[in-house]
């Protein structure tokens, strides 16, 4: 086998081959040979060629994380993603700590509801790379740690960085719902659509490309739910608002009005079509394909709506909208002179004034003139067309720029909350780094943040690595790292850049030219900085990411950003409230909108220090110096978070779905700071495996003595020492074992030695054996004809002695001969053997013998001592005590049977009486009581003493109460006869009134039975009942219904349902037990619905004189309730066991392997011992307790079958969304695992004889999705199989899925091709399946109550004496 190697490609940035020939130092050529067979004599030397990359071992292509590769390189990086990309669809790929984004340009079924469940509350190793897992990854170290949290998302213009932000957005939205009704997520959400409406546009890149940046703060409560947002946001682009290259538009805003014209609402904005607007025409293409317009406004102005803008205000945001078209279609004329200009009756400045409310004398008159002040005298200036022309663009930038940030504002108030912000994640969408053809003033800016913000990435990476290390307690050398703060230093530091730029604005007559001219004096020194050679007129910065040239062009005027004071006052003057409140802060930055501002910092982390208020407009700060102040606010806020990073990748320029450009790739690897990080981590020890991991992946590298050892990192270590002598080449850590780079790979070319090695041996053995078969049949065969031809041949020779002359004596002699000696040899042979027999048995029965004496002189030991009788006598104690209670108990019963016994029932009705006994009487009944022990009648005496007492004293107080009852009596009688006889009478009616609404009060507040209700839905346990009579309490509760019914009581009937019905609601509200639940679910059965099926003598027990028709709805919907949170419960309780026992616990020891893990370590690798490792037998004896309580408390066995079948599909449900999302469990050992999973469960079923609850069904597709990772999938006699039988109840889109997830664990496995997936697909296109990825873990089965006639007589019941019901009374 050929060493593979990476070899640089102009076409392909890589390219793949094979060295053939080997290599010695100093050797100038290197034969390789390419994949198309290709020989190449690759030339290497320090004036050519360095020695190519190796490539990595197949089976860590395709990883999660780039970091798990054994060869960091660009290559390997490049190759990997291109296969994950390509291949097996998968767009996220992590990069350590960085989430890698490609663009599929295809809509994807992963942003459920379901996926953002399924990814809920799991670690970020756990599952496939995902937005989802970044966004749970900060809220859970946001409530962990109590430190906010940032997500920046970077990426150039259409890699899909406003995607991946809204997306992460709906997550916290989704998982930290508000508390309460203010539905602030949904505001957050519908943020977005109104952002995007007015901020984003169609440029030759992408259909929605963001043309500003924007930071977004959740914030959440101590509970962690948002309670409120807000939002900042960085550099607008200003001048798309007048001018757009070919085949790109305006903001959305201005098509999706045009396109809503026709609405009567709009007609007094006097809007057509957008190509008869300059302002939206210029790019010649007014349409994106696949989107409506018109329906996006009607979804912009909904999000308008919920967050509170009311029509009024939506109204003048549509007028300002409209009167910036019209102000773009203002034709301004020229004077013959050249040096002024007019404008015509143009309708289109008629519009604009009228729409914003403006005097359209004072507008023509300033758009085509300008003030000058000077020290002495104001005077007015005519302007040229040109000038004019830029004076209005200008203006029509200025009114679109502030509006953008009165609708960022607005927002902001309807995001912000008065309660006190927790804590916060915020999210940062921003523009990735820039080069184009030619690059002006917003492409410098852009990438003057991209080199801060990659400063900051930097040190973060190098500073988590540095943790790590010191964690670990490995050995800290300094690692270089890229540090571009001389680049930055060249843009923004004194006499720099940007520094040069505002002094050169404040120059009268500063031209870009002269600016240009300082920057070659000032700053040529500098590496970071050059000056063209062909050109004076602009300059040359070496980003971190590559060389961009900047034309000066243009710098000094959009870095000043002039607006004419006299249009401004103008817009002031407007009858118009909104616009006028738009120009009242002449002051404002008009560049950048940022939350800074005192409305809305009340969110921030920090407010941006107060701008002192310059009267002279021409001291106003600049662009870059309003932009250079919100970055660095911007950057105290990251750095006072934990930063999270999405890195988004334009795969190719045309839109392409999964189409993936290496060229294209690898500029924006190299730009985004995802090599650097690679670079970071390879000059370490970037492969990191903890001690239990490397022992299960490389234990057939160790010797059967190291196994016996029980200290794991004993054995690694010894292993390690063994096989790589150099010792630089790894470190051990407390719970992981660091590598350089290539050694993962040199230990997985030992594994697969091994492993053939093992193979070889393993086929040798076999060989021999199906020799030896071989042989042994001809052997056998070959005998057979021996043993036939020599019978002939004595046939023959008889037959030759009968018949032929006699044979000579000296052959009779020798023929006897022969058998004397056989049976002389046999005799022998005999006595012999029978010698060595007998003396093996006499030497057996001598050890036997003394064995035997010990024995027995070991017993006689034993049987004189006291232990001995100990044993003897254990248990009689309790046989005897045993047996006496039964001749008590029988003694009893003879008793109550005798004639002259007093207790016999007088009557066959059976019911119990919820009166209490007398006072003074310990029970009602007129019998005696059981012969009772001294001991437990002494007991007994001493309760019932302690009874009397507590009698004694409440009879004590009740005379007390009495007594000042007679005494408020009295004084009442006294004041009664000093009254009048009519007062009297009316003082008697006041009095009874009053008398009976303290009784009705008394009546309703206070339940007829609490004691009862109390202790049966309360305190009774369900195993004191459950071996006398199942379902006790419900025979309990109807029988006291039936004594009501006896003696029609109504008022009894209702205060025991309403008060037994209202006792369960409360206990379903407070807490959670099982025996509460079953009670409910027997007790509704009881009614005369079900009459039809009673015997004779159940008929006779059936209520007399009460329909109870209107309480049977209110008890099934309760014993719904009741089913349902048994259900919820039980889930909740199995929820955390189920991936763990599936499908990572190794049922079948030692078949699963591990393969290499990356940064994200999953949570599960250490060793199985961690609090969240749970193994197939702990669910199985959990669904074994929920099954034992439900049969405790007599539960129908048809309902505990419905639960069991909800909870096997909660079981499939789960397993088969996390196989749907993990790459490291989708192979065939997993595979295995799950079938003898689900065999096992199948088992339990069978034993449990639930077989036929229809749980099997529920798990299909489990089984299918185990079988689907066993079968072969190559040939198209396999895509056959596969399609015909093993997709019945697996969807098409998640066969597919697994497919593409299925990774090999060693090299003897190959990975499903491309054409083996695509033949799947062509096999089943036409089925009608729901493109639903995962499946619905929230569904419920509705639940049947069946109807179980009951056998037990009621005359029968008997209520054990341990569950103190003294108060009931049999009657």
């Amino acid at each position: 086998m050929y060493t593979r190697v990476w070899i640089p490609d102009p076409e392909d940035v890589w390219r793949a081959a094979e060295i053939v020939k080997d290599y010695t130092e100093g050797d100038s050529i290197l034969y390789l040979k390419l994949e198309d067979e290709t020989p190449l004599e690759y030339r290497i030397g320090p004036k050519d060629n360095a020695l190519p990359f190796l490539r990595n071992p197949d089976i860590l292509v395709g990883e999660n994380d780039l970091t798990a590769l054994s060869y960091l390189h660009e290559p390997a990086v490049l190759h990997n993603l291109k296969v994950r990309f390509t291949e097996s669809n998968h767009i996220y790929t992590y990069c350590g700590i960085v989430l890698v984004a490609i663009n599929p340009y295809e809509q994807l079924q992963i942003y459920g509801e379901e996926v953002i469940n399924a990814y809920s509350g799991q670690n970020m190793g756990d599952m496939d790379p995902h937005i989802f897992a970044v966004a749970e990854e900060a809220y859970k170290q946001m409530a962990r740690y109590e430190r906010n949290q940032s997500i920046i998302v970077s990426g150039e213009s259409g890699a899909g960085k406003t995607v991946s932000a809204k997306y992460a957005m709906r997550f916290f939205a989704t998982v930290g719902g508000s508390a309460n009704d203010t539905n602030v997520e949904e505001k957050v959400l519908a943020s977005s659509p109104i952002m995007e409406a007015i901020g984003n546009a169609k440029t030759t890149r992408n259909d929605n490309s963001s043309r500003f940046g924007k930071y977004i703060q959740i914030g959440f409560d101590r509970s962690y739910h948002i309670i409120g947002a807000n939002m900042r946001t960085y550099l607008l682009e200003k001048s798309r608002v007048v001018f757009q290259a070919e085949d790109e538009r305006n903001y959305h805003i201005f098509y999706q009005l045009c396109a809503s014209a026709s609405l009567p609402e709009f007609k007094d904005l006097a809007l057509t079509s957008a190509e008869d607007f300059i302002f939206t025409s210029q790019g010649e293409n007014i349409f994106i394909e696949g989107v409506n317009d018109a329906e996006d406004f009607e979804k912009t102005r909904e999000a308008f709506t919920l967050l509170g803008v009311n029509d009024s205000n939506q109204s003048s945001i549509f007028r300002i909208i409209a009167s910036i078209l019209h102000l773009g279609n203002v034709e301004i004329c020229s004077e013959r002179d050249g040096d002024s200009c007019h404008i015509l009756n143009d309708p289109h400045l008629t519009h604009f004034c009228q729409l914003l409310g403006v005097e359209l004398e004072q507008m023509e008159h300033w758009l085509c003139h300008r003030k000058l002040v000077t020290t002495s005298e104001t005077y007015v200036k005519n302007v040229s067309r040109k000038q004019a022309a830029n004076a209005r663009d200008a203006l029509a930038k200025h009114i679109y720029a502030h509006m953008f940030d009165w609708i960022v504002e607005y927002v902001n108030k309807s995001l912000h909350t008065s309660s006190k912000q927790h804590s916060f994640i915020g999210v940062l969408d921003i523009y990735g780094f820039e080069t184009f053809e030619i690059n002006s003033f917003e492409q410098f800016c852009i990438n003057y943040a991209n080199e801060k913000l990659q400063q900051q990435f930097n040190q973060h990476v190098f500073k988590l690595e540095q943790e790590e290390y010191m964690k670990e307690q490995i050995p800290w050398t300094l690692i270089d790292f890229y540090d571009n703060q001389p680049c930055i230093d060249v843009i923004e530091a004194k006499l720099g850049i940007l520094d040069l730029l505002d002094e050169e604005c404040k120059v009268p007559k500063g031209t870009d030219q002269n600016w240009c001219q300082k920057l070659y004096d000032r700053l040529s020194s500098s590496v970071h900085f050059q000056k063209p050679r062909m050109s004076n007129t602009s300059f040359i910065v070496i980003h971190f990411a590559d060389k961009v040239e900047y034309q000066c062009d243009g710098f000094l005027e959009k870095n000043r950003d002039t607006v004419y004071e006299e249009q401004i006052n103008i817009l002031k003057a407007s009858k118009f409230q909104l616009v006028a409140d738009l120009f009242q802060d002449t002051n404002k930055d008009s560049s950048i909108s940022t939350s800074s501002s005192s409305k809305s910092s009340r969110v921030n982390v920090r407010a941006a220090k107060p701008t002192p208020k310059v009267p002279n407009k021409e001291h106003r700060k600049t662009v870059g110096h309003q932009f250079r102040s919100s970055l660095q606010l911007l950057m105290e806020t990251l750095n006072a978070t934990t930063p999270h990073y999405v890195r988004c990748i334009k795969p190719n320029d045309v839109k392409e779905a999964f189409s993936f450009e290496s060229r294209r790739a690898v500029q924006q690897l190299r730009a985004c700071g995802v090599l650097e990080t690679i670079r970071i981590s390879a000059a370490g020890y970037p492969s990191r495996w903890t001690y239990p991991d490397f022992f299960n992946r490389y234990r057939v590298l160790m010797k059967k003595s190291d196994m016996t050892e029980g200290d794991k990192k004993l054995v690694c270590r010894n292993l390690l020492e063994t096989l790589v002598k150099d010792p630089d080449k790894f470190q051990f850590g407390k719970t992981k074992i660091f590598f350089r780079a290539g050694q993962v790979a040199y230990l997985e070319k030992l594994r697969a030695d091994k492993f053939r090695s093992a193979c070889i041996k393993i086929q040798k053995t076999v060989r021999g054996w199906l020799q030896r078969v071989r042989y042994q049949k001809i052997r056998k065969s070959a005998i057979n004809l021996q043993r036939y031809g020599r019978g002939y041949m004595n046939k023959w020779l008889l037959v030759s002695a009968i018949y032929l002359p006699s044979p000579p004596p000296q052959f009779l002699l020798h023929h006897k001969a022969i058998i004397i000696q056989k049976h002389v040899q046999g005799w022998l042979t005999r006595r012999k053997f029978r010698r060595a027999r007998n003396a093996a048995i006499t030497i057996q029965c001598a050890y036997r013998r003394m064995r035997a004496k010990r024995e027995l002189k070991q017993l006689k030991i034993e049987a004189r001592s006291a232990q001995h009788l100990k044993k003897l006598n254990t248990g009689m104690e309790n046989k005897i005590v045993q047996l006496q209670r039964k001749m008590d108990d029988q003694a009893y019963c003879n008793h109550l049977l005798s004639p002259s016994s007093p207790c016999l029932p007088l009557t066959p009705l059976s019911f119990f009486s919820l009166s209490p006994p007398h006072p003074l009487s310990p029970s009602s009944s007129p019998c005696l009581p059981r012969p009772l022990s001294p001991r437990l009648l002494e007991a007994q005496l001493q309760s019932q003493a302690r009874k009397h007492k507590d009698e004694l004293a409440a009879f004590n107080t009740q005379i007390e109460l009495l007594k000042d009852d007679i005494e408020k009596k009295q004084e009442i009688l006294n004041h009664t006869m000093s009254l009048s006889p009519e007062a009297q009478v009316e003082y008697s009616v006041q009095q009874e009134i009053t008398r009976l609404t303290n009784d009705n009060l008394v009546r309703t507040l206070q339940p007829p039975t609490p004691p009862l209700i109390h202790y049966e839905l309360k305190d009774m346990k369900p195993h004191a009942v459950s071996a006398t009579v199942p379902c006790l309490p419900a025979y309990i509760l109807f029988m006291c219904i039936r004594h009501a019914d006896y003696i029609n009581d109504d008022q009894k009937v209702h205060s025991l349902l309403t008060s037994t019905i209202n006792a369960i609601k409360k206990v379903l509200k407070v807490q959670i037990q099982s025996s509460t639940h079953t009670y409910g679910l027997k007790f509704h059965t009881y009614f005369n619905a079900f009459m039809t099926q009673n015997t004779a003598k159940q008929n006779e027990h059936c209520l007399k004189n009460f329909d109870l028709a209107e309480y049977r709805q209110v008890l099934s919907d309760l014993s719904i309730q009741i089913y349902q949170q048994l259900i919820k419960v039980a889930e909740h309780m199995m929820q955390p066991m189920i991936v763990s026992a599936m499908l990572e616990s190794e049922s079948i020891p030692s078949l699963a392997g591990v393969k290499p893990m990356g940064y994200r370590n999953r949570s599960s690798s250490m060793d199985g011992e961690g609090p969240g490792s749970y193994t197939l037998e702990a669910l199985i004896k959990q669904l074994g307790q929920f099954h034992g309580v439900m049969g405790e408390h007599g539960l129908d066995p048809e309902i505990a079958g419905q639960v069991v079948r909800q909870l096997f599909y909660s079981i499939n449900a789960v397993t088969l969304n996390n196989l749907l999302l993990r790459k490291d469990v989708c192979s065939w050992s997993t595979g295995m695992q799950l079938r003898y999973n689900i065999s096992q469960m199948e088992e339990w079923l069978r034993g449990k004889n639930l077989h036929q609850s229809g749980a099997v069904v529920n798990i299909e597709p489990v089984i299918q999705a185990a079988q689907l990772l066993q079968v072969k999938k190559k040939t198209s006699q396999d895509a056959e199989f596969t399609g015909r039988v093993l997709t019945s109840v697996l969807f098409v889109v998640q066969i597919v899925k697994i497919l593409n997830l299925y990774t090999p664990l060693n090299e003897f496995e190959e990975r499903v091709t491309v054409s083996f997936i695509r033949n799947i697909q062509n096999r089943l296109q036409d089925r009608n399946d729901v493109p639903m990825l995962l499946v619905d873990t929230k569904h419920t089965f509705p639940v049947l109550f069946p109807y179980t006639p009951s056998a037990l007589s009621l005359e029968t019941l008997h209520i054990p004496a341990n569950l103190s019901l003294d108060f009931l009374t049999r009657v």
